[in-house]
């Protein structure tokens, strides 16, 4: 009997000293090395801690329109910037080109040709003179003429010329009612500006036929309206093919400020490079038509 209570002694003793040993590991597992933090919590906290790096996406393929609104983004000089140069010249009433001030030169012209566009060539071969001079000229151009020639509407404006409003057809304004002006006028700038997305600024009424409603017209889309100060009479039976006669009757009439007619003509192509080496020599430059009001005063 007293060998069975010490059997059985023991054993309590051992199976104690057992569940000992397994609370005492259990507790050391639950109580990590300082230093020896599991992966998973070291990588949360680091991710808790850093910021997040920008994506490749996000640096290799910008919002376009994000692009669009960074004031530090630079673009070159548009045309639209080029028109909205401060002014330096204004048109008076008798349509002669006048400076906005004493420090500007009185001396100068400025350069037209009406009834445009024709002839791919004339006009490559006008632009390549005034190229030559460093001169701007304003084209005054048919509706009728534009929707034939559209492509020679937009040599005439890639290089750099300007392009003005005579109208959709050849015909005298001031016979027609109110409501056909505005379409005539209108019609004008509609197409310039699907053709080379500019309107014109400047207006010349066929045979400088205008008067007060087609003025009113005008002036409601931002125009300039003129007719001449200098006629090359170019247009004249007596002068076709005479290219001295169309130099002639500009040299007669020059005055500071002049506003020169001419017309896309084959003898006034071949008279303008000596028309402009002419008024060179007299001390007279060309007026760029983007530094001119468009108000008269």
């Amino acid at each position: 009997m007293n060998r069975i209570r010490t059997v059985l002694l023991l054993g309590c003793c051992l199976l104690l000293a057992a569940c000992s040993q397994g609370i005492g590991d259990q507790q050391q597992g639950t109580t990590p090395e300082v230093g020896n933090t599991p992966s998973g919590q070291s990588q949360q906290a680091e991710e808790q801690q850093s910021p997040a790096e920008p994506s490749d996406t996000t640096m290799e393929d910008p919002d376009p329109e994000s692009s669009e609104e960074d004031p530090d983004h630079e673009s070159s000089p548009s045309d639209e910037e080029e028109i909205n140069a401060e002014p330096q010249y204004h048109m008076n009433q008798v349509y002669r080109i006048v400076p906005n001030n004493e420090s500007v030169s009185e001396k100068v012209v400025l350069l037209t040709f009406d009834d445009g566009p024709k002839d791919e060539t004339m006009i490559n071969n006008m632009i390549d003179v005034l190229d030559k001079h460093d001169a701007k000229a304003i084209f005054f151009v048919n509706g009728y003429r534009v929707k034939q020639n559209p492509d020679l509407l937009k040599i005439i404006d890639d290089r750099g010329q300007i392009i003005g409003n005579h109208a959709w057809d050849h015909i005298d304004l001031k016979k027609e009612g109110p409501e056909s002006a505005r379409q005539q006028i209108e019609d004008v700038q509609e197409i310039v500006m699907d053709t080379v997305g500019k309107r014109p600024r400047f207006f010349r009424p066929p045979f400088g036929s205008g008067g007060d409603t087609v003025k009113k017209i005008v002036a409601d889309q931002d125009m300039l309206f003129m007719t001449w100060s200098n006629g090359s009479l170019d247009w004249e039976s007596k002068n076709k093919n005479k290219p001295d006669a169309v130099v002639n009757n500009v040299l007669e009439q020059l005055h500071p400020g002049s506003n020169i007619l001419m017309h896309e003509l084959p003898w006034t192509v071949e008279a303008l490079d000596s028309l402009l080496t002419k008024l060179d020599s007299e001390g007279y430059g060309f007026v760029d038509p983007n530094l001119i009001e468009t108000e008269i005063r």
